[in-house]
C-alpha cells in the first residue's frame, strides 16, 4: 500500500483531456458534391465570359465565383482515416474530438487533424546492468506490448508518447530489479529467476501504473534477458555448482539412510540373522560406504570373523 501510495505521490500533474468522439460525415458524398460544385462554378464562369453583354451574365459568374471556395472547403474537410489510426482535431488550440471511423470522412475543414496509430506496439528494452537486492551486477531486458487507449492524453499530456513508454519501461525494469534478489538461495523470497510469473505480473503493473498519464493501455510484459554481470558470472556459477553438489549429496545420503533402515528392518522381522550393536554399526557403515559412494566400490573377503 505505501508503494502504491508514493508511485501515485511520483506521478506528474498532467492534463485532464480525455478522448472524445468528434463530428464527422461520411466523406464520399461531400467528395462527390465538391467535384459537382467545382464543375458547375467552371461552368458558370466560362458561359458568363461567353455571354459576358447578356443581363444576368454577371451575376452567374458571381455564383460560379463563390462555388469555387465553397467546393475548396469540402476538399479541405476530407480526411482518411485508415484502420489502425486515428485523427484527433484541434480547433483554435482547443481539442475537438478524435475520429476513430476508418475511411474517407469529412470534419470541419478549419481544424488541425493529427494522426495518432492506434495499432499493438512491442518496444524491447536495452540490455541494463543493475544491481539486485542483495548488491550483486546484473544484466537484464524486458519487452512490453502496448497500446495507445486514449488518443487525447498520448497527444497533449505528454511530449513523444512512444518515448514516454520507452523511457518509463526501462525505469520499471530498472526498479523491478534492484527491488528483488537474483536467487532466493532457498529461502523461499521473490526472486527474479525462481519467480518469473509474480515478477512479471509486478513489472506489468509498474509499467501500467508511470505510462497511464499518457492514455497508454500495458498488454504484457516478459523479462527477455537476465543473467549475472561477465565480472561475477564465474563466481555465481562456482556458487550454484557448490549448492547443486550439496544438495544432491544431501538426497544421496537421505536415500541411503532410508535403505539401511528398511534393510535392517526386513533382516530383524523375518529373522534372517541376529545382529548385535557391534555388528549392526559394521554393517551401517559398510551399507553407507557402498550407497554413497561415487565410485564403483570392490567386494573384500573376510576370511576371518569380525572379532579378528
Amino acid at each position: 500500500m505505501l508503494e502504491a501510495q508514493a508511485s501515485a505521490a511520483q506521478q506528474p500533474a498532467v492534463s485532464h483531456v480525455s478522448e472524445t468522439e468528434a463530428h464527422s460525415v461520411p466523406g464520399i458524398p461531400v467528395l462527390c458534391l465538391s467535384i459537382l460544385g467545382l464543375l458547375l462554378a467552371t461552368a458558370l464562369v466560362v458561359f458568363a465570359i461567353v455571354n459576358r453583354h447578356s443581363s444576368g451574365a454577371a451575376a452567374v459568374g458571381v455564383i460560379g465565383i463563390l462555388l469555387y471556395p465553397a467546393s475548396d472547403i469540402g476538399f479541405h474537410g476530407l480526411t482518411a482515416v485508415v484502420p489502425g489510426e486515428a485523427r484527433v482535431l484541434q480547433l483554435f488550440g482547443a481539442y475537438r474530438g478524435t475520429v476513430r471511423t476508418s475511411g474517407l470522412r469529412w470534419v470541419n475543414p478549419f481544424t488541425k487533424r493529427r494522426r495518432v496509430s492506434t495499432r499493438v506496439r512491442n518496444h524491447e528494452t536495452p540490455l541494463a546492468k543493475v544491481n539486485d537486492a542483495d548488491g550483486n551486477p546484473i544484466e537484464i531486458s524486458a519487452v512490453v506490448v502496448w497500446q495507445v487507449r486514449d488518443t487525447a492524453q498520448a497527444t497533449y499530456a505528454v511530449d513523444d508518447y512512444p518515448k514516454f513508454v520507452a523511457t518509463q519501461t526501462e525505469t520499471a525494469v530498472r526498479h523491478v530489479a534492484s527491488s528483488y534478489p537474483y536467487d532466493s538461495r532457498g529461502t523461499g523470497a521473490l526472486s527474479l529467476r525462481d519467480n518469473a510469473d509474480e515478477i512479471t505480473e509486478r513489472l506489468s503493473a509498474e509499467i501500467s501504473d508511470r505510462v497511464q498519464p499518457a492514455g497508454v493501455q500495458v498488454i504484457e510484459s516478459r523479462l527477455t534477458r537476465l543473467s549475472y554481470a561477465a565480472e561475477i558470472a564465474q563466481a555465481m556459477l562456482r556458487q550454484q555448482q557448490a549448492n547443486a553438489v550439496v544438495g544432491a549429496r544431501q538426497r544421496i545420503v537421505e536415500g541411503a539412510v532410508g535403505m539401511v533402515q528398511l534393510a535392517l528392518q526386513r533382516l530383524e522381522e523375518e529373522g534372517v540373522i541376529e545382529l548385535d550393536e557391534e555388528r549392526k554399526a559394521a554393517m551401517v557403515s559398510n551399507l553407507l560406504v557402498v550407497l554413497c559412494s561415487e565410485q564403483a566400490t570392490q567386494q573384500v573377503v573376510n576370511t576371518g570373523s569380525l572379532y579378528q
